[in-house]
């Protein structure tokens, strides 16, 4: 019973620690779309990517696309394709978004969260809102967890990133 008790704790703080409220942010009704490109150059982005990634907000636990895993491939950022994290380095977070313990190298910011107890994690290229990262829970050896919303995201299979490294 008490371990139960503890579990469902653990489980309810770590869905809490992901969350944020999305910021007001002017920047994102500024935006022109043309063909899939907006005026900076990124990727259109669909109304729930928006508000996470320029609004700075959370999608909803056990929600996302890449939640469950799949499979071996590349994950790239859902704004600018810059990749950010292999398949090797996801792994079962239980905490409803996507987890992964290592970025590639050079790819992923950390920065102070505004509420002062996490650390956002953003692509280093455009600065799109990723999520969080959270270091000492012990679920990896390498006792870090990058919590990313799916909506950041974009996976490729390893088959179409050996095609597109190949062309």
């Amino acid at each position: 019973m008490k371990r139960s008790i503890l579990a469902t704790g653990i489980a309810l703080m770590m869905i809490v620690s992901c969350q944020q409220k999305p910021e007001n942010n002017d920047k994102a009704t500024e935006r022109t779309f043309v063909a899939g490109i907006d005026s900076n150059g990124y990727n259109n982005l669909t109304e729930d990517q928006e508000a996470v990634i320029v609004g700075k907000g959370t999608e909803r636990p056990f929600s996302g696309e890449y939640v469950k895993d799949m499979g071996e491939g590349l994950y790239v950022c859902a704004r600018c394709n810059e990749p950010l994290y292999t398949s090797k380095t996801k792994f079962d977070g239980h905490c409803g978004w996507p987890s992964f313990d290592e970025e590639i190298t050079g790819k992923v910011k950390r920065l102070p969260d505004p509420d002062g107890m996490r650390t956002e994690i953003q692509c280093e290229k455009c600065g799109a809102h990723l999520g969080h990262v959270f270091l000492g829970e012990g679920f990896t050896a390498k006792d870090t967890r990058h919590c990313v919303n799916s909506v950041s995201l974009k996976f490729i299979p390893a088959a179409e990133v050996k095609s597109k490294s190949q062309s």
